[in-house]
């Protein structure tokens, strides 16, 4: 069977695919090129966008490359290429991150992410309140042994440990909003409504507060006299799940982002809403405790699934990429902070896309 050429037109479905990943504060940390003599793509850390505070090892600046290397592959299982990854493949360069080289057709007894693709665009961030339905068994079987499949673990604790992981996020959370350069860190990624913003969250994307204080949903605002979105009532057990790994080097993190995008699309795929609960994950003492009693376990993130409304959408800055100049795949052409950028890449910046 002959293979694909990779034209512009497949990069354009592998790109809007990527970009449309979960990143920590929608910062979309993340730059890709094409290499078209070994028909792959790498995919580059931004470090212009990253949280200093809040993610000074950019342990999830990784998590959010990796959850658009893993829409890479699934988007390029969609086109009929069997994608092979390399994490971290060049130890003098530290920015590069992963590649996805373009192989020959898959064949159809290999295992493949392809019918997560419709998915990859179906599925949004819920920072709303869920029903309190219990998502069935087979389906949380399913979000496990997706994310058992990209070299992660994934554990759903009953309700008491479940009580004890939130508990611990509103610890983080009641951190955070005591430490001023932190709460300014975190809204300086908010976006008032109508603002013609690629990164960062729109004021109208963010949920209300449970107004039981259960469930501690990130506060992006902070105190007054910023704008206060009204509290409401979440459900009673939240069904949370949390991804770790037995290491903690980057390329641990990446697999964990590939491992969470995974579970996330799974989710998506049944009809499941989901959100991440990554407070905890940003206090050193806090994120050691998520760990319990469990050995050589490093905990990545904790999501919260279940039933209920679609969340606010977010933009994403789209890539475009014309005939003859597939060098240069780079989505947007502004970010905040950016450093010099590679002369080579050739960055056009289309209308922000709404996805999350």
């Amino acid at each position: 069977m002959q293979t694909r050429e990779v034209d512009a037109a497949a990069v354009q479905v592998l790109l809007t695919a990527a970009v449309a990943a979960p990143s920590i504060h929608n910062t979309q940390p993340w730059r890709f090129l094409l290499d078209p003599d070994t028909r792959s793509i790498q995919v580059r850390l931004d470090r212009g966008r990253q949280l200093p505070l809040a993610d000074p090892q950019r342990r999830a600046q990784h998590l959010s490359v990796g959850a658009a290397v893993f829409n890479l592959r699934v988007a390029a299982e969609h086109l009929g290429w069997a994608p092979v990854v390399r994490l971290i493949p060049a130890v003098d360069d530290a920015d590069l991150l992963a590649t996805v080289r373009l192989t020959a057709p898959a064949t159809q007894g290999q295992s493949s992410s392809r019918e997560l693709y419709e998915a990859v665009e179906r599925r949004h961030t819920s920072r709303m309140p869920f029903t309190g339905r219990a998502v069935p068994d087979p389906i949380v079987s399913e979000m496990i042994t997706s994310v058992r499949a990209e070299g992660a673990y994934l554990d759903v604790p009953d309700i008491v440990a479940s009580r004890r992981l939130l508990r611990l996020t509103a610890a983080a959370e009641a951190r955070t909003a005591t430490h001023p350069a932190r709460v300014a860190e975190t809204r300086t990624w908010i976006t008032a409504p109508g603002a013609d913003a690629v990164y960062g969250i729109p004021l109208t994307a963010l949920g209300p507060r449970d107004e039981s204080r259960r469930i501690p949903v990130r506060d992006f605002i902070g105190a007054p006299p910023g704008p206060q979105l009204p509290a409401t009532r979440f459900e009673r057990h939240a069904q949370v799940a949390m991804v770790w790994t037995p290491h903690d080097r980057p390329a641990d993190w990446l697999r964990a982002g590939q491992a969470l995008e995974r579970a996330l699309l799974t989710a998506t795929v049944h009809g499941v809403r989901t959100s991440t609960l990554h407070q905890a994950m940003e206090w050193p003492d806090l994120r050691e405790a998520m760990a319990g009693a469990r050995q050589r376990c490093c905990p990545q993130v904790l999501i919260r699934f279940g039933y209920g409304p679609d969340g606010g959408r977010t933009p994403r800055a789209a890539a475009h990429c014309a005939p003859g100049s597939l060098r240069g795949l780079e989505p947007g052409a502004h970010r905040r902070g950016a450093g010099s950028r590679d002369r080579s890449l050739q960055e056009r910046a289309l209308p922000a896309c709404d996805r999350d």
